[in-house]
């Protein structure tokens, strides 16, 4: 596990810059935090550095955003689902069991139980009450991204 502290939405922005240029196809990225974290923003400039072009919003209505870039970027929001079952309705385990491209969860510790095996997990939390100040949290969840996370924080450090 390692911590990063963004002063600026371009600071979070550029954060996310990096992830996206270290980021393999097949991982699965789980944002937690509260409404206005960061989350979208987030995943707003990583799918940017991975060349979409496009729109990028959060799903919330939707439930999944699919985007082509230089891989396709399966964006998930579990904000407004209310039981796991609902999870099977949008075939969420299809797109997250054995993952092409990447997928990104928005709010996953709805239905932690539900989650895949192995995923990075990204906690964003505001320090202060109207700050912009942000502290993000990565760690490895199961085996798989073990050594990924290591090099994600070498690589995060020396840009950060």
């Amino acid at each position: 596990m390692f911590t990063c502290i963004t002063n600026s939405p371009e600071e979070t922005g550029h954060l996310a810059e990096l992830v996206g240029q270290k980021i393999r196809e097949g991982t699965v990225l789980c944002l937690e935090g509260d409404l206005g974290a960061g989350k979208t923003l987030f995943v707003q400039s990583l799918a940017r550095t991975l060349g979409v072009e496009g729109d990028v919003t959060s799903p919330t209505f939707n439930l999944m955003n699919v985007y082509e870039g230089i891989c396709r970027i399966y964006h998930f929001d579990l904000y407004r689902l209310e039981t796991e079952e609902e999870l099977d309705d949008i075939g969420f385990y299809e797109y997250t069991e054995e993952p092409e491209g990447i997928v990104v969860i928005e709010w996953p510790d709805k239905f932690p139980e539900s989650m895949p095996e192995d995923y990075i997990e990204v906690r964003i939390r505001k320090i202060g009450e109207d700050s912009d100040v942000r502290q993000f949290d990565f760690a490895s969840v199961g085996e798989k991204n073990q050594e990924f996370i290591k090099e994600l924080e070498l690589f995060v450090g020396a840009g950060h």
